[in-house]
């Protein structure tokens, strides 16, 4: 069995909350994420969804040392990430890259786009054969982009241009992992789908392995192998990516599988749409024992004092929840999601 890229363990990042106008006192924290764990194999995808709020994108963050963990352990490729000094990071960062949500916000509108996807090569120092010119445009051309727009300016390109930009910066240096932040939740539907092959194809070409953050279950399904449900900071349920849409077990879960449309018209009229009451509770005030114990509607007085611990029922299908539901046999969970196979 080969040795995951990716080890987190335990893994939290807290926002202080402070008061006082002159003297700022400690009064709390924002428990943004609160005890994540999992691998992640060599060219695996695993996504990572829930709703907004929930901590995804601070966890992805959290995980490249971009916002420094509040504790925990991150182990990538065999090596303490939590324990290196500076050069060491940015040394190791060659091999782990981002890709973020906003491809407005992302590229600075200053930089051409020559300058911008060959900054990983003047950073790290690396000579590519020939020359960076010679890279950035066969970098271009393997996203899309049309390499005689070398010395343009982000601005004269399309959201869906800009994101394949980040996307060539991001594997310039042929990285080991890729933390996609959300990367086509800005795009229409359309262009998402283009975006995806794209990243799918790259993920073949190169063996990357990605944590997908993400909300959409629809793009989820397309591109994971597995899949890793969060609320309020924490795992609720994590397994294949299969095993999830047609056999879930966390009452979470179902709910989110029960608000995506489904093609078929009697199937969307015949199956169970689960309302959640009330809004995601603060993560700066997080609910006594199960974090999802005032929205669940099997919560009882155990889920409201004890907090259930991320625990595997059966192969690779781990759960955190005192009442497991498997509604698969009615057919109640199953969702077909969105086609995103065409390019």
């Amino acid at each position: 069995m080969s040795t995951p890229i990716l080890r987190v363990r335990d893994l939290q990042k807290y926002f202080p909350v402070t008061k006082g106008t002159f003297v700022k006192k400690q009064v709390g924290n924002v428990r943004a994420v609160d005890g994540l764990s999992f691998d992640v194999m060599p060219g695996e995808t695993l996504g990572l969804v829930g709703e907004s709020g929930c901590g995804k994108s601070t966890a992805g963050r959290s995980m490249l040392r971009l916002l420094e963990p509040t504790a925990g352990s991150v182990e990538f490729d065999g090596r303490d990430l939590l324990a290196m000094g500076k050069r060491e990071l940015v040394r190791t960062r060659r091999e782990m890259q981002m890709i973020f949500q906003d491809p407005y916000s992302s590229l600075n509108p200053r930089h051409t786009v020559g300058s911008i996807i060959g900054a990983p090569f003047e950073v790290q120092g690396v000579k590519p054969e020939g020359s960076v010119r010679e890279a950035v445009q066969s970098l271009m051309e393997r996203v899309g982009l049309n390499p005689e727009h070398y010395n343009r300016y982000p601005n004269e390109f399309s959201g869906g241009q800009r994101q394949r930009i980040g996307i060539a910066r991001a594997i310039a240096l042929k990285p080991k992992l890729i933390v996609c932040d959300e990367p086509v939740s800005a795009l229409d539907v359309s262009i998402q789908a283009q975006v995806l092959n794209l990243l799918d194809d790259i993920q073949k070409e190169f063996g990357i392995a990605y944590v997908f953050v993400a909300h959409d279950l629809s793009v989820v399904r397309h591109i994971s192998d597995r899949v890793a449900v969060m609320y309020l900071g924490k795992i609720m349920e994590l397994t294949t990516r299969d095993q999830l849409y047609t056999a879930p077990l966390h009452p979470y879960t179902h709910a989110l599988l029960s608000a995506v449309p489904i093609a078929d018209p009697d199937r969307e009229r015949a199956r169970e749409r689960i309302i959640l009451n009330g809004d995601l509770p603060s993560p700066s005030n997080p609910p006594s024992g199960c974090v999802f114990n005032t929205r669940c509607w099997k919560a009882t007085d155990r889920c409201r004092t004890e907090v259930p611990l991320l625990r595997e029922i059966s192969t690779g299908h781990q759960i955190a929840c005192h009442f497991p539901e498997d509604k698969s046999a009615q057919g109640q969970s199953t969702v077909s999601g969105a086609d995103f196979t065409s390019h």
